[in-house]
């Protein structure tokens, strides 16, 4: 299973012991996360995907972002409560979540569902699984999703949690656009999960002399309004720190 990454990079708290890796031949074996996320087709799609968002000045989705977006929804649902194979499959949705930018920016969401559909066909992994899994990364974008299940809720809320300076590829100040500026504004972020207090909590270190704080909210309120049902989906509340700051 994923494991708990580390805190400036967006971690949900809680982790797990990695689960071995199964073979998809073996009668009834269970697809595990490692075997989709060593699968070379999978390697070769979520690296293509970031390359072509690469080529039209999109901040990184490559690894970096899927693996950290898997460690988290793994995480937001363990620490919840739910059945760890429901938590694993949040993990494999949201390593594969973003290989539709590969065809195309837009309804990547839903281009990448049916991408991964043909994969984890081909891995073995069976229909009630799968419709679990790209249900989620059908719905994951804020524009156009919704937490149809609490395998999408929580790949939202770690989509939309992962702002951090080492998703911008331009390290020229002066080039920056505002999405590069506040992305790279962002010191340290940590999806703070609160079983007992039933809530979740987006917790950010912003450095203001690079973007103020309502550049934030003029490019994220979609994501933020987005995390928000999400958790409302799984019985929770949402808020957001900045500089320690609460923000209701």
């Amino acid at each position: 299973m994923p494991q708990r990454s580390n805190a400036n990079r967006g971690a949900a708290s809680g982790g797990a012991s990695a689960a071995p890796v199964t073979s998809p031949s073996e009668p009834g074996a269970l697809l595990r996360f490692e075997g989709v996320r060593e699968n070379s087709r999978v390697r070769f799609y979520v690296r293509k995907a970031d390359e072509a968002l690469a080529e039209i000045g999109y901040t990184e989705h490559g690894e970096r972002h899927v693996g950290l977006v898997a460690r988290i929804a793994f995480n937001v649902l363990k620490r919840l409560g739910y059945p760890e194979r429901t938590a694993e499959l949040a993990a494999i949705a949201g390593y594969l979540h973003d290989i539709g930018n590969a065809v195309n920016r837009d309804h990547h969401a839903q281009i990448g569902a049916v991408m991964a559909m043909q994969l984890l066909s081909d891995m073995g992994m069976s229909d009630e699984e799968i419709l679990q899994v790209i249900g989620a990364i059908g719905n994951h974008h804020e524009n156009d999703g919704d937490p149809v299940s609490p395998v999408a809720a929580a790949v939202i809320l770690a989509d939309k949690s992962d702002v951090h300076r080492t998703r911008v590829r331009n390290p020229d100040m002066i080039k920056f656009d505002i999405h590069d500026r506040v992305n790279y504004a962002v010191e340290k972020s940590f999806l703070n999960v609160d079983e007992a207090a039933k809530s979740i909590t987006l917790e950010l270190t912003v450095d203001t002399k690079i973007s103020q704080v309502m550049e934030y909210f003029e490019i994220f309120m979609t994501r933020m309004l987005a995390s928000r049902k999400a958790a409302k989906f799984l019985d929770v509340s949402f808020g957001l720190t900045v500089n320690g700051n609460k923000l209701t």
